[in-house]
């Protein structure tokens, strides 16, 4: 998996080379028989054969394949051939057998389902069958069944990694616009970005909610959800800066959340203190945390660390996702916003792309995130609740 320019054609026509080529230009390679598939026949035809990065272009001379374009096939001076397929058409990988195969931006594939499965059928040659993937990312149910089979290794290079094959200012210009949004994290960076069914929030709801100036605040709270634990392999301390808008007073009264401090793996008092500080460097009025796990203990360790602050405790009587259904009704009614720089802070903090993905990742039966638990979404929940859904969510009109 790579982005955009990452080098991922020419990876797939060198895997081939290397797959069918042997010591000499006529000898025997480890393929015979390939399947080239992308999604629409002209694509495995302009872009995995013909291509700039494509297997004619990266073959030399004395081992460059022949090109039948009518039979779709290329045919190796060694007697190795590979097969031109539409992934628009999985039915016609009934009946051709092979032992290797090259699929082409994968995610993309509209009927990727079948043709991933027709294609499995047919990889029947040789002693050991293999094919490689070359795709940008994105949430395609074949490309995630595909990666959490234990049989596939999953390599991923950045968009920047070839930089020095891309026109000047490319990269640049790529990175000023789509840095650190979803859309740059998946088409420059690589990455997967998942979506649990039926999630409470969606890609595109949190970008809408996404605003780059800091608009001026009426109440500002740091939420806390502690960990059970303080080993290294607990849960991480969720810790979420939020503060409510200062808008007219006619009108339905909104937050945005400011910053990210969540910590993994520390003490009682490290998580403590990291709260505090998050407290303190936004200057908030509440700090509110979770007593369902460590009671008073949780305030106790709090005040240790500053014996001053505001603190309420709340706790927890419904579960998770009753909690954050009516936060995210707020996000759809654009209630909630998102601040995308770490603007009006005064020491480096996190961003709020782990909290986001945990957000996707929050079903209403199941959160599929790559952590344990959605400690940065419950820690959401307790602060937008406390600015926006409670009797105490008032202004009190301290303007920063």
């Amino acid at each position: 998996m790579g982005g955009r320019g990452s080098g991922k054609t020419r990876a797939g026509a060198e895997w081939v080379r290397a797959e069918v080529e042997g010591s000499t230009p006529l000898a025997r390679g480890k393929r015979q028989r390939l399947a080239l598939l992308a999604e629409t026949a002209d694509q495995a035809r302009d872009v995995m054969v013909l291509g700039e990065s494509g297997i004619l272009a990266c073959t030399p001379r004395d081992r460059l394949p022949t090109f039948n374009l009518s039979r779709r096939t290329l045919t190796w001076p060694n007697g190795a051939q590979a097969q031109l397929f539409s992934a628009a058409d999985p039915e016609s990988l009934r009946g051709p057998q092979f032992d290797g195969a090259w699929s082409d931006e994968l995610a993309k594939w509209k009927r990727a389902e079948p043709a991933w499965d027709m294609l499995q059928f047919g990889l029947r040659l040789g002693d050991d069958p293999r094919q490689i993937v070359t795709t940008t990312p994105r949430a395609n149910p074949a490309l995630i069944r595909i990666m959490e089979d234990p049989a596939t290794v999953t390599t991923r290079s950045p968009t920047e990694d070839n930089a020095a094959n891309l026109a000047p200012g490319f990269l640049r210009r790529m990175q000023t616009r789509y840095a650190g949004r979803p859309l740059g994290r998946q088409e420059l960076m690589g990455e997967l970005l998942l979506e649990a069914p039926g999630s409470l929030w969606t890609r595109a709801l949190i970008e809408a909610a996404r605003i780059t100036s800091l608009p001026p605040l009426s109440r500002i709270v740091v939420a806390v959800d502690p960990p059970v634990t303080g080993r290294v392999t607990s849960d991480a301390c969720g810790i979420i800066v939020a503060a409510q808008i200062a808008d007219k007073p006619d009108e339905p009264p909104r937050a945005i959340v400011l910053a990210d401090w969540s910590v993994q793996g520390r003490s009682p008092r490290a998580w403590a203190t990291r709260a505090v500080a998050a407290y303190r460097d936004h200057r908030a009025d509440r700090l509110v945390a979770e007593v369902n796990q460590g009671g008073d203990m949780v305030e106790q360790i709090i005040r240790e660390v500053d014996p001053d602050i505001s603190f309420r405790a709340v706790r927890a009587t419904r579960g998770k996702a009753l909690r954050a259904e009516p936060v995210a009704a707020l996000y759809e009614q654009g209630r909630v916003l998102h601040l995308s720089s770490p603007e009006g802070a005064t020491t480096k903090m996190a961003g709020l792309r782990t909290l986001e993905d945990q957000m996707c990742a929050f079903g209403p039966t199941r959160f599929t995130g790559d952590t344990k638990s959605p400690d940065r979404v419950d820690a959401l929940v307790w602060a937008i609740t406390d600015l926006l859904l409670t009797k105490r969510a008032q202004p009190n009109m301290r303007l920063i």
